[in-house]
């Protein structure tokens, strides 16, 4: 049996969205080493550093939303620890300090390779992951949080990652960021839109309420349809590396939630949408990985 504890912390940390983390350092590692600078420790604290930075920003987006009201019984989207009374706000605090802390001291491994380089990369992607919904300025309140996991989830972590390997970086690694960011961009877009009503009434101003639904919806087809896209122009930018055309195979998977966007599916049902935009990225990612090690 597992503790009670443990299943409410495990659901607090949100697990169906750490594919986002998963899925840039996938990419990024697959290209160091098929560039021969592939460092599999490095690689490891990359990845271990991305899932705590995820889980952070998962545990201050509780916190946060709850406390400044944006979490209600109305919301269509699954249970939040904080605002269900499953964790107290001021546990929910420590959780994201100390997560974040954790990723911190990781990260100090990571300097060590890297330089002031990964010193800036940690403590931007620390901080914005606070700010997102937390501090004086909160990004998602202000409809910058698709800029947010665009930057932080597309070109900085692939980018990060191959860096921290490689210790260099050419134009072609962040290219190839744009895709895993474009998808985790369209995932945040179909959240936005589930919770566009909630988040009206809360006054978070996310671009669903801003320039309204179908904003959102064309949001969504513009991100997956330029990620789509991506692995032909890397294969032309490249002059090699046809197996990066294996990526579009995801298409099997991302089919369906393009078609409940395009055909204006709502409210809870979005919340399966959501979930099959989680498995695109991640396959996504993981293919054009293999591919591009594959060559």
């Amino acid at each position: 049996m597992i503790p009670e504890t443990l299943k409410i912390w495990w659901l607090a940390l949100r697990p169906q969205t750490l594919g986002a983390a998963v899925a840039p350092v996938s990419v990024g590692t697959a290209m160091a080493f098929a560039d021969g600078k592939g460092h599999a420790l490095a690689a490891l604290v990359a990845l271990l550093g991305a899932l705590l930075i995820q889980i952070g920003t998962n545990f201050a987006n509780d916190y946060f939303d709850f406390v400044k009201g944006a979490d209600t019984e109305e919301r269509l989207g699954p249970v939040r620890a904080t605002q269900a009374g499953l964790v107290t706000p001021e546990a929910m605090r420590h959780a994201f300090g100390l997560t974040f802390g954790i990723a911190f001291l990781l990260g100090l491994y990571l300097v060590t390779r890297g330089g002031w380089p990964i010193v800036v990369i940690g403590l931007c992607s620390i901080a914005a992951g606070i700010a997102y919904t937390g501090g004086p300025y909160p990004l998602a309140y202000h409809g910058l949080g698709d800029v947010f996991v665009l930057v932080f989830f597309g070109p900085v972590a692939v980018g990060g990652t191959y860096y921290v390997q490689a210790q260099d970086i050419h134009s072609t690694v962040l290219l190839a960021g744009l895709g895993p960011g474009l998808i985790a961009t369209a995932l945040l877009a179909v959240n936005n839109l589930r919770d566009a009503d909630t988040d009206e009434q809360s006054n978070k101003r996310t671009l669903a309420v801003r320039f309204g639904k179908d904003f959102a919806r064309h949001e969504y087809v513009l991100a997956v349809g330029v990620a789509l896209m991506l692995p032909v122009l890397l294969v032309l930018e490249s002059g090699s590396h046809w197996g990066a055309l294996l990526a579009l195979l995801s298409l099997g998977v991302g089919r369906l939630p393009i078609q409940q966007i395009l055909r204006g599916t709502e409210g809870i049902e979005l919340n399966q949408t959501l979930a099959l935009t989680g498995k695109f990225l991640l396959l996504y990612s993981l293919l054009l990985a293999l591919g591009w090690l594959l060559g």
